[in-house]
């Protein structure tokens, strides 16, 4: 099993997101990325009554939109859901720069192929300055099977 649900991007613009949710930890990628996991506790903190929602994406806040596309005026930013089970699963990555929406919504449902670019979330990767090197892919590159569950990434801070 694999589930992350996740925001990507710099150090920086993540903990500007993570201010004032002492429950929410920054965690330091390769590639000068860092991740903050999509907690239960972050979800509710960032969740706005009545905003729109993220199309196709299952743990995104209402509102997240929104404010991703704010924090973005410092530098890009990602949001992606990847679910698999005995290696079937699903994949989604949308991305944020200079506030506006430069990448996705991109979707891979299960048993899709990929598309020739790679997965939605190797392909936000790349949107945000990912090179795959000796790796298979970005996906990879950036240490993202370092564990299996959002909730593992908890432990560790940058």
């Amino acid at each position: 099993m694999y589930c992350l649900e996740a925001v990507i991007g710099g150090g920086p613009v993540l903990r500007v997101l993570a201010a004032g949710v002492p429950e929410a930890r920054v965690v330091r990628l390769s590639h000068s990325l860092s991740l903050l996991p999509m907690t239960d506790v972050l979800f509710d903190a960032v969740t706005v009554a009545g905003a729109p929602e993220l199309e196709g994406f299952w743990k995104a806040p209402a509102g997240f939109g929104r404010l991703l596309a704010a924090c973005s005026a410092t530098g890009p930013v990602a949001y992606v859901e990847a679910d698999y089970f005995g290696g079937t699963g699903t994949q989604s990555a949308q991305v944020w720069d200079a506030e506006e929406v430069v990448l996705g919504p991109l979707h891979l449902g299960a048993r899709e192929p990929s598309a020739a670019a790679g997965t939605p979330i190797s392909q936000a990767l790349r949107r945000l300055g990912v090179t795959k090197g000796n790796h298979a892919d970005e996906f990879d590159a950036v240490g993202l099977r370092r564990h299996r569950r959002t909730d593992d990434w908890l432990s560790l801070t940058s």
